[in-house]
């Protein structure tokens, strides 16, 4: 081998030290294990695919570490020019390798951030990336913190066990990984923290390099790309995955961690196993917006299958407690209890343990025998239900509510107590009644999403069908007025003999559903597009009409601008109606949606609004004596109202969350927040801890000079955001040219079209794609448009404005998280890399356009520096710095690789010279590279083209940690 390419081998350890050169501090090992994971993986390919790949992906991530250095643009044309000419099978292999070296980077961050966790060097405040916040709410912290503010630790322990945190898990088409990878992701993360542990023998090390060699090795063996879309239930399936992984042990091990911190603040009491400090719902199988794939009968399994789940993680326990629960002394009340089931008990030889009677000296055995009958039998009822429909299971034979279960297992917990055995009871028996009361027999809650409109149609066609007009040309008070009239009496509206289109058979046929299932299985029933009273006194109507016996919960989800604007006096119209103060019982609850209302506003107007929004709600519900819990619906990237919780949570207007918050998980969110043990602690940690810090020590309202400032800059930033996104005549077809919006629909991420409808502008588009493809250009235009000539025209105004800017800055939580957001977003920006794809895929006459946009990117950076106060991005965040330095090179390859592919698909006279073809082929017979072609058979594009841009994407998603 020449020692050109023994250089070029060790070239790529040096590179990365050269990119980040000192230590961020004593305890970064960051450099050291992105080395060691990039070595590992660069011999891997090497050994699959030859030499002399290894070599063209070590210079292809010089030439990208050179232009990230110095911004030079023919670094970028010279990569592009490499990257052009391989073939289709080794341009695969390239991409595949980056994307690959992307996520291992990840996994080295995510290994990082959890050992500087653990040496407990944390220092607060400083703000991290999206995923891994470092503004850390530690429960125990929050309490003393709380203490510090002159509360008493009983008032702390009383506001503590009288709040919710509801997490409510969406299919949010935006976990662009597939599960098969993060499971070896997960691996890896084992792996390399293992490999540096303090007390690790040779031996030990040996066998952990192999392993980890082995899962990279794995990893990148494995297809990247979904090549069917997922089904809801796929979805749902996806979703559960999480419960049975970590969330499912992960709450009774959070609720001790609970229990030490109020130890120490002097509460030597336990939270009750009742008090529902966490709870679960989801989206998945029950969100049909605009999603036609959700129908009834996926809602039925989705639930069913949920029950079925419960019921066998509950059985999965229940013999290990019985083990456990071998004591004799029992209270009467349990012995007269376990001598009836005793004897009643014949042999069971479908159980591994306890299958013969049990002795008269372990009574409390015998309750939990009765209790692991029941459960298999409720499992088993439900795996019945769910693949034939009907079940031979008796329903006396099976729990059917939440205390049923709980009633024998206080019953032990009662006479543990009784008898001095307080410390057993504490144990195991604790852990298990708090499983039931947080998931109960369904695991989750289902809500149900469904568009206003389509419950308008249902009752158009009622009232045409009763010939008394059409529902939809009436007017809100003539609604109102009539679906009154029908909730105050008693007839049935309509029989079988409804005319049905398929649509109104749909909605009508989802209530039955609800109608039949056991009602712990939902949640809410959330409206979107609601506007008017109408759309949920019509909900009211419909749930009566369909038979359901304990209605849902009726939430109107408000997104839009002008929906925001019109909600408290939309919610104050409804409360006026004394039918529906009488349904509510003094709680309703709101949502309010993040990611539309900044597409429809830019991020600016949007965060401001949903905060008079929520202020002006939170008035209308006092007034009307209404307990309101606030619904935030956002997404995981700032884009879509995402960023770090703690924060997110703090900056909410003060009076807001009161002890209740219900907060959506979306997409690659839930694998940041559950995907391990300790990321589930630390996300049910984050939660907790806010929220009761939000309740007990509120932020600051803002001055009345701050809210007139803002106010002038959201109408001018609306102003600004729109007159580009929606009024410039050239905008749509430039974004379609610039990004890779049209090729987004084949990464076959969710279930659901990535559009409302299939022709249409903007406006049609979802938020998911809208966001996606422009953090694919690193152009990230939707969070940033509007900041800037908002700040120019107040701070031309006046210049003592600029120090009131600051000044909010600097004291006002929800101004702070706004910009350090924007902030954050920039960091990851690069104008030089949108230039890239403007100068390959755009027309000429539009190429100004794209200039114009630009500059005006700049001058919103520099102006948001300004008032920030910060003279460089992220000065006040070394980590993150360094880790975005470590990532760019190989973020730069991929967009380098993904904007000249996107023009060799959408220009045929586009012609590039392919060198000859590198990857040896590891057995003489195949030709793996070639192979990797043939996974795509069907694709109209040239060989290899489409796959190579959909990795692309991937990688990309991945690199800037989030996709939509």
């Amino acid at each position: 081998m020449a020692t050109g390419s023994l250089k070029k081998m060790g070239s790529i350890d040096a590179q990365l030290r050269l990119i980040a050169p000192a230590k961020v501090s004593e305890d970064d090992k960051l450099v050291e294990y992105d080395a060691l994971l990039l070595d590992r993986f660069l011999d891997i390919l090497q050994d699959l695919h030859g030499e002399e790949v290894r070599e063209f992906v070590q210079e292809c991530y010089e030439v990208a570490a050179d232009y990230d250095g110095n911004r030079n643009t023919a670094k970028l044309e010279e990569l592009g020019n490499m990257l052009t000419s391989l073939d289709p099978g080794d341009s695969i292999v390239v991409t595949k390798s980056f994307s690959n070296m992307l996520s291992l980077a990840n996994l080295a961050e995510e290994v990082q951030i959890a050992y500087r966790r653990r040496i407990k060097k944390l220092k607060k405040g400083d703000f991290a990336d999206e995923a891994s916040a470092t503004t850390e709410s530690d429960i125990e912290e929050t309490l003393k913190r709380l203490l510090q503010l002159n509360k008493t630790p009983e008032e702390v322990f009383d506001a503590l066990k009288n709040q919710t945190v509801d997490l409510v898990l969406t299919a949010h088409p935006t976990q662009s990984v597939r599960r098969s990878l993060l499971q070896k992701f997960g691996r890896i993360r084992d792996c390399l923290t293992q490999l540096y542990a303090k007390d690790i023998t040779p031996d030990d090390k040996q066998e952990l390099d192999e392993a980890l060699q082995r899962e990279i090795q794995a990893a990148f063996r494995t297809d990247e790309i979904r090549r069917t879309p997922p089904t809801p239930q796929d979805e749902m399936r996806a979703g559960m995955s999480y419960f049975h992984e970590t969330i499912w042990k992960g709450v009774p091990k959070f609720l001790r961690r609970v229990d030490t911190a109020l130890k120490n603040i002097g509460i030597n009491e336990r939270v009750p196993y009742n008090a529902p400090l966490i709870q679960f719902s989801s989206w998945m199988g029950g969100d049909r917006d605009g999603n036609p794939r959700v129908t009834p009968e996926v809602t039925r399994d989705v639930c069913l299958l949920a029950r079925m789940m419960a019921a066998n993680l509950y059985f999965s326990q229940i013999e290990d407690l019985m083990f456990e629960m071998s004591m004799w002394r029992c209270n009467e009340e349990l012995r007269v209890r376990a001598e009836v089931q005793r004897c009643a008990k014949r042999d069971a030889k479908h159980y591994i343990e306890f299958w013969k009677q049990i002795p008269s000296n372990e009574p409390y055995r015998a309750i939990l025998g009765d209790v692991r009958d029941k459960l298999y039998n409720t499992r088993e009822r439900a795996r019945q239900l769910l693949s034939s429909g009907v079940s031979d299971i008796p329903e006396d034979s099976v729990f059917t509510s939440i205390d049923q279960f709980l009633e024998p297992l206080e019953l032990c917990y009662r006479s543990l107590c009784d008898c001095g055995d307080r410390p057993i009871a504490d144990g195991s028996l604790l852990d298990f009644l708090r499983q039931v009361s947080t998931f109960g027999l369904a695991l989750v809650k289902l809500d149900i999403r469904q568009e206003s409109d389509r419950h308008t149609d249902v009752l158009d066609a009622i009232t045409q069908h009763l010939g008394i007009g059409s529902y939809k040309e009436w007017s809100e008070e003539k609604r109102q007025e009539w679906l009154l009239s029908e909730l105050s009496g008693k007839r049935p509206l309509f029989g079988p003999d409804l005319p049905k289109t398929e649509e109104i058979a749909d909605v009508l046929d989802t209530f039955k559903v609800i109608s039949e299932l056991p009602h712990d299985s939902f949640g809410a029933y959330i409206i979107s597009m609601a506007t008017a009273p109408s759309d949920v006194l019509a909900v009211e109507l419909l749930q009566r009409e369909c038979g359901i016996i304990h209605p849902l919960r009726v939430v109107p989800l408000f997104e839009k601008l002008a929906d925001l604007e019109n909600a408290p006096a939309s919610v104050a119209r409804l409360f006026s109606i004394e039918w529906y103060r009488n349904r509510i019982n003094g709680k309703q609850e709101v949502m309010i949606g993040y990611s539309d209302s900044g597409k429809d506003a830019g991020r600016l107007s949007a965060a401001w609004q949903l905060y008079k929004t929520q202020e002006e709600l939170v008035k209308v519900a006092k007034e009307y004596g209404v307990k309101l819990t606030m619904f935030h619906g956002r997404g995981g990237t700032v884009g879509r109202g995402g960023g770090p919780t703690h924060l997110a949570i703090l900056s909410q207007p003060p009076d807001t969350i009161h002890g209740q918050l219900r907060v959506t998980v979306q997409g690659e969110v839930i694998e940041q927040s559950f995907g391990e043990e300790h990321l589930c602690f630390r996300t049910l940690q984050r939660f907790t801890a806010a929220t009761l810090e939000h309740g007990m020590h509120p932020p600051v309202s803002p001055k009345p000079e701050w809210r007139v400032l803002m106010d002038e800059m959201a109408v001018i930033a609306t102003e600004e955001y729109r007159s580009v996104v929606f009024k410039e005549p050239r905008f749509v077809e430039y974004f379609r040219l610039a990004t890779p919006e049209l090729e987004y629909g084949r990464m076959n991420i969710g279930s659901r079209p990535s559009k409302r409808k299939p022709s249409g502008g903007i406006e049609s588009l979802r938020a998911i794609p809208w966001i996606f493809a422009w953090t694919q250009t690193r152009f990230h235009l939707p969070v940033w448009l509007g900041f800037g000539s908002a700040f120019k025209r107040v701070i031309q105004k006046d210049a003592k404005n600029l120090n009131m800017l600051k000044e909010m800055y600097n004291q006002w939580p929800f101004f702070r998280v706004t910009i350090d957001l924007v902030e954050m977003v920039f960091a990851k920006g690069d104008p030089g890399i949108a230039a890239l794809y403007d100068r390959l895929l755009v027309s000429e006459e539009l190429q100004p356009f794209g200039e114009q946009l630009r500059v005006n990117y700049q001058e919103t950076r520099r102006l948001l520096l300004q008032v920030a106060g910060h003279k460089d991005i992220l000065e006040g965040d070394p980590y993150l710095r360094q880790r975005l330095q470590l990532r760019d090179p190989y973020i730069t390859t991929l967009n380098v690789c993904q904007a000249y592919t996107l023009k060799q698909i959408r220009d045929p006279s586009f012609h590039v010279k392919v060198r000859p073809h590198l990857s040896k082929d590891y057995m003489e017979s195949s030709k793996p590279a070639a192979e990797l072609v043939k996974l795509n058979p069907k694709s109209e594009y040239a060989p290899g083209l489409e796959d190579t841009v959909i990795l692309t994407m991937k990688g990309i998603a991945a690199g800037m940690q989030n996709t939509g």
